[in-house]
């Protein structure tokens, strides 16, 4: 039997000082190694983001070039495919904290990314920044700051997106609406002549033709049952990404994608027509436009799989678990958390109050 490929993606970089796994740190193009600090700079030179013919892989669906190899864990809980490098002593799963066994790893195919934004926050920074979103939650229990958050279970995930790029071209038919304005007599109610301005629309029809190039329209290519990241911390700066280099995954968890290349694909019509539907009504002009019918055509079209951070983690209060999220790369934070009842019964009660004494000095 021969011996097995090791893939791109699969490359676990050992410290040549003292053989330990060197892993990236954040903020930087370097991997290090946490035991003798031990330094080495990722080579970026040659690679650059790639965009690749959406076409073809459409028609392969992925299985032929550009397409290696990768371990994962499948989380039986709530379906995350995870990566998971060798450094971890534990496994959970970074979205519910369902133990994963490493024996039960399998191997499967991924389209390689193309590029990937590497962390810029370190897991003490996400940490920070949970503790002071602690201290600025309102109607939360004054001892929330107490809360159990344990840092082996916060950890850094890229997660998979697709973006599409095409050069859009539409046809629309649709309407122009015009204000202006008449004076118009009425009786007010104590049966006196008055008069007053009343805009009403001048609707005409219109169409026209658009086009216009529409840039990396961002996929979510990842859905689980449970730990659905929140729209609050899902805005990265996609001119930061940089060419994929597996060394940017050396100590972070990454998660394959399972919303299929077709299946992105479409979703990402649906918002490039909405974009075109922006572009009509801009066309339109006039105070207010109505978009009957709308035709578009994608040409040219490309695609990239990249790879985003964000932290992920859980605490403790009262025996309830909520989680929180950090993005990797901006530090914006959203998560669950709990709320005082009797903040916010108090709070009820002296608006009450308020409202009674308002009232009683009103007679």
């Amino acid at each position: 039997m021969s011996d097995p490929v090791i893939q791109k993606s699969e490359l676990k970089k050992a410290c040549k000082n003292c053989g330990a796994e060197l892993t990236y740190k954040p903020g930087t193009t370097q991997i290090t190694c946490d035991y003798c600090g031990h330094k080495e700079e990722l080579d970026l030179s040659l690679d650059t983001v790639k965009e690749l013919p959406l076409r073809e892989y459409l028609r392969e669906m992925g299985s032929q070039a550009n397409s290696v190899e990768i371990s994962l864990l499948h989380c039986k809980n709530c379906g995350a495919n995870q990566h998971v490098e060798e450094n971890y002593k534990s496994l959970h799963c970074v979205y519910c904290g369902t133990p994963l066994i490493r024996e039960d790893a399998v191997t499967e195919q991924w389209i390689l990314p193309g590029g990937v934004l590497p962390f810029q926050l370190t897991q003490q920074e996400a940490l920070l920044r949970f503790k002071k979103w602690v201290k600025g939650l309102w109607w939360a229990p004054n001892d929330l700051q107490k809360a159990s958050l344990d840092p082996q279970f916060t950890k850094g995930l890229y997660l998979p997106y697709w973006t599409f790029d095409a050069q859009l071209y539409g046809r629309y038919t649709g309407s122009r609406g015009d204000y202006y304005y008449e004076t118009e007599s009425y009786r007010d109610s104590k049966g006196r002549n008055q008069t007053r301005r009343v805009r009403k629309t001048r609707w005409s029809p219109v169409s026209g033709n658009i086009q216009g190039f529409v840039d990396d329209t961002l996929i979510n290519a990842s859905k689980q049952h449970t730990g659905k990241v929140p729209r609050g911390v899902s805005r990265w700066d996609l001119k930061k990404l940089q060419p994929f280099e597996s060394g940017f995954l050396a100590g972070f968890v990454t998660e394959k994608y399972t919303i299929p290349l077709n299946q992105g694909h479409l979703e990402a019509q649906d918002e490039m027509r909405n974009i075109a539907t922006v572009w009509a009504r801009r066309d339109i002009g006039g105070d207010e436009q109505r978009v009957n019918q709308l035709n578009i055509q994608l040409e040219e079209e490309t695609f990239k799989h990249i790879l985003l951070p964000v932290y992920i983690s859980a605490y403790r209060y009262k025996n309830k678990e909520y989680s929180f999220f950090v993005n990797g790369e901006n530090g914006s934070i959203s998560g669950k958390r709990p709320y005082s009842f009797w903040k916010i019964f108090f709070a009820v009660l002296a608006g009450l109050l308020l409202f009674g004494l308002i009232y009683l000095f009103s007679k």
